[in-house]
């Protein structure tokens, strides 16, 4: 069966993209929480900088994911599917609950079911391949 090259090359510009706009999401947070952090009076100020702390480290891992990922780094893919699997929990407690937020949970649902469908289609998950675990042509 012969793949469309196109269709794989949009398949990992897509994850790519999809990749970037997470990491940028994340930096806006990181951004939104500093502020915050800086202008408003927390109630516990330990757990504020703990969560601007932990936000920073997933907007540098997720930078570091989707840089490697426009290299096709082995490692890069599994890595960018362990970040969306914790997207896709984050998502699924964003239906639930007193305070439910439906529409922050799309916003997360979508491009993690994505990225993931995609990372696991054979012909993009084979442009991650090393050299020597390339399938032959």
């Amino acid at each position: 069966m012969s793949v469309n090259a196109s269709g794989v090359r949009a398949a990992f510009v897509t994850v790519v993209a999809l990749l970037f706009a997470e990491a940028g999401a994340l930096l806006a947070v990181l951004a939104w929480l500093v502020v915050d952090l800086l202008v408003l009076q927390p109630s516990s100020f330990a757990t504020a900088v703990a969560l601007v702390v932990v936000v920073a480290i997933a907007a540098a891992w997720v930078t570091a994911i989707a840089v490697a990922s426009v290299r096709r780094v082995p490692w890069s893919r599994a890595a960018a599917i362990v970040w969306q699997v914790l997207q896709l929990s984050i998502a699924v407690g964003a239906f639930q609950g007193l305070f439910a937020r439906p529409d922050v949970g799309w916003v997360l649902l979508v491009p993690a079911i994505t990225v993931i469908g995609l990372l696991l289609w054979p012909p993009v998950r084979d442009l991650y391949a090393r050299p020597e675990d390339a399938p032959a042509a």
